[in-house]
């Protein structure tokens, strides 16, 4: 990867009396601030004229007819070589705008920007409050708010690589708009700002910085506020040769540090995928930070195809087959309505350090659900992964859930594997067909 630097269905003929009542409703609903696009399919759809769009980005909406007067909004932004359209398709988000109700905008980079689609997150005059790329996101916001009914007090941004690095920069550029931010694979915001030369010591890492100097960074982008500060989940795999994974441990320095929280972590948990999780909590003993180590996984945004709940998204170049990371991230933030962390599925345990363990559990680590009727999976150690029932580390496969090892990844070792909870997978060799 390089510096992290649809048509709408015409509507059928109906009476002249009927279609001016529906303009009538229509601008009613506009004006009001409470239009919502119910009566059509839901669809991906690009939106001019959204602003003086001083970054020249391009905008795309997803507004799910299940939403409803006050949704939360999410801002997703693709990563370098890619468009809104793959980070429509293969992240997830669509699936969660649709089960719990919120409006998705998908800007996109386009390549007469930049030749490899990058955000510019890497030179002040894109990346910073009121200026160039950053600004066109927050007038895709404002488009938003005028066009829909959205809860201002619900507004969040996610992106992966460039798109990453980009939206710890909006976290910092405006922390008055947005509650919580994703990073995923990215970088500190502010880490670069001196064109796309100073962004390579930047990825490569690690860059010496103290605790309050990274959260100088991001608390000066946005001088003479005081809080409340966003909460932050942070995602990378161990294997990311791209973006140095030095730059999580930064990025929750970075956050804990505009917190004003410790750097060691209040508890830990092992989630599927081989994922570790660090939970910071606030003063109230919420979490603020949390930070996503998934063992083994290189450069991209992590995703598991399935039907499950917390199964999403699709496989490609730069969606790897790990953990549904848009599914933790949305619990985390509260978009599912639960208001707790996922975690709370997996082996949580008091800690009094800041690493995560990235080995997985040798013995199931999760009591699964009594009302749940179990179903079994007889396939190779290989395809058990693409079909989102395991996940492989260190070339060794590993259930979901249970983290059960199941020996070598390949297409001629075969286990079943019997689902016993909604994503809780357990070796059952001896029982099932």
């Amino acid at each position: 990867m390089q510096p992290l630097s649809f048509a709408r269905r015409r509507p059928t003929r109906a009476s002249c009396a009927l279609a001016v009542v529906l303009a009538v409703l229509t601008a009613f609903l506009v004006a009001t601030g409470s239009g919502r696009r119910a009566l059509a399919a839901a669809a991906l759809t690009q939106v001019s004229n959204f602003g003086s769009n001083p970054g020249a980005l391009q905008m795309y909406e997803y507004v799910p007819s299940s939403t409803r007067p006050g949704a939360p909004l999410v801002v997703a932004l693709h990563g370098c070589t890619q468009q809104a359209s793959d980070y429509y398709d293969d992240s997830g988000w669509p699936k969660y705008a649709d089960l719990w109700g919120f409006d998705l905008v998908f800007p996109q980079q386009p390549s007469t920007n930049d030749a490899t689609e990058c955000f510019d997150w890497y030179t002040s005059s894109e990346d910073t409050r009121g200026h160039g790329e950053a600004e066109s996101i927050m007038q895709m916001v404002q488009y938003m708010q005028a066009h829909y009914s959205i809860d201002a007090s619900r507004i969040y941004v996610t992106g992966l690589s460039a798109g990453g690095a980009m939206t710890a920069d909006l976290l910092a550029d405006y922390p008055d708009v947005f509650a919580a931010g994703s990073v995923d694979s990215g970088i500190p915001a502010q880490c670069a700002a001196g064109g796309q030369s100073t962004a390579y010591p930047c990825m490569d890492g690690p860059v010496s910085k103290s605790v309050s100097q990274w959260a100088a960074l991001a608390t000066g982008s946005d001088p003479g506020y005081s809080g409340p500060w966003p909460r932050v989940a942070i995602w990378q795999g161990t294997a990311d040769y791209t973006v140095n994974t030095a730059n999580s441990t930064e990025l929750m320095d970075q956050w804990t540090g505009v917190w004003g929280i410790s750097q060691t972590a209040s508890s830990t948990a092992s989630l599927p995928g081989g994922t570790s999780e660090s939970i910071y909590d606030d003063a109230t003993g919420e979490p603020a930070v949390e930070v996503y180590a998934i063992s083994g996984m290189g450069h991209g945004l992590a995703v598991n195809p399935g039907s499950g709940t917390n199964q999403c998204g699709a496989t490609g170049a730069y969606f790897l087959n790990y953990i549904c990371s848009t599914y933790y991230t949305a619990v985390f933030w509260g978009l599912s309505g639960s208001g707790s962390s996922p975690s709370a599925t997996a082996t949580a345990t008091a800690t009094g350090t800041a690493t995560p363990s990235a080995s997985p559990s040798a013995s199931p680590s999760s009591s699964p659900s009594p009302t749940f009727a179990p179903q079994c999976f007889t396939e190779s150690n290989y395809q058990q992964t693409v079909d989102g029932h395991a996940y492989q580390s260190g070339g060794y496969t590993y259930a979901d859930g249970s983290n059960q090892n199941m020996g070598l990844w390949n297409v001629f070792t075969v286990h079943a594997l019997e689902e016993t909870g909604p994503g809780y997978y357990v070796i059952a060799d001896s029982h099932c067909p």
